[in-house]
């Protein structure tokens, strides 16, 4: 189901802007990363994300705005075609699908899967759980691979790629063969974002599930 797919989809993915610094020699794609996560205490952009199957095909585009601010708060939109909420604050995760009238929160730790979402409320060293492999340059685009080394994790890799110093894009490979690519533009490095923005009650009416 694309819906169920989408949300866990950016339960992996997020954010990879909340990991921790680490340390990384030479002015490379890696140091441009690791630099951008220690200078990148809040974020805001408009996505595109792209979901394809085995072959490659996009199976379905979609468009939102996403916050962030470190440690632990983020914020998916998104608002075409589906309109849909994932909003992270205080542990806790909460998946708001509108059309389905349903709500799920989760803790967010090992009940959300080895995912890099468990980054956001962790001292999880990138070094020790990742391999950073360099993938070079994309025209003004610089990437980097990480391969989480915990065989149990969710998916197989990640690749985080930096234009001028701020996030350009990502792409995350699944272990069912599934690929997500989410580019970002209209990116705001530390702004000031109001605390209402990661606040989330789920309406009245809708069906709620807690972990």
């Amino acid at each position: 189901m694309i819906i169920h797919t989408t949300f866990h989809t950016i339960a992996r993915c997020v954010f990879l802007a909340a990991l921790p610094f680490c340390s990384v020699a030479a002015d490379t794609p890696a140091l441009k990363l690791t630099q951008f996560l220690a200078h990148t205490r809040s974020l805001s952009a408009e996505f595109t994300q792209l979901t394809l199957n085995e072959a490659g095909q996009t199976k379905q585009t979609s468009y939102g705005e996403f916050y962030l601010q470190r440690p632990g708060k983020f914020r998916w939109n998104y608002t075409k075609p589906f309109k849909q909420d994932i909003v992270s604050t205080e542990g806790k995760v909460a998946f708001y699908d509108q059309d389905l009238e349903q709500v799920t929160i989760k803790k967010l730790d090992d009940s959300v899967g080895s995912t890099p979402a468990l980054l956001l409320s962790s001292d999880i060293s990138l070094e020790e759980n990742y391999t950073m492999q360099e993938q070079g340059t994309e025209g003004d685009v610089k990437w980097v691979k990480l391969v989480p080394k915990n065989e149990a994790s969710s998916f197989k890799y990640l690749l985080i790629g930096l234009q001028n110093g701020q996030l350009n894009g990502m792409e995350l490979s699944d272990n069912f063969g599934g690929l997500t690519r989410i580019y970002f533009t209209k990116v705001i490095a530390n702004p000031t974002l109001p605390t209402q923005v990661f606040d989330f009650t789920p309406p009245a009416g809708v069906d709620v599930f807690s972990d």
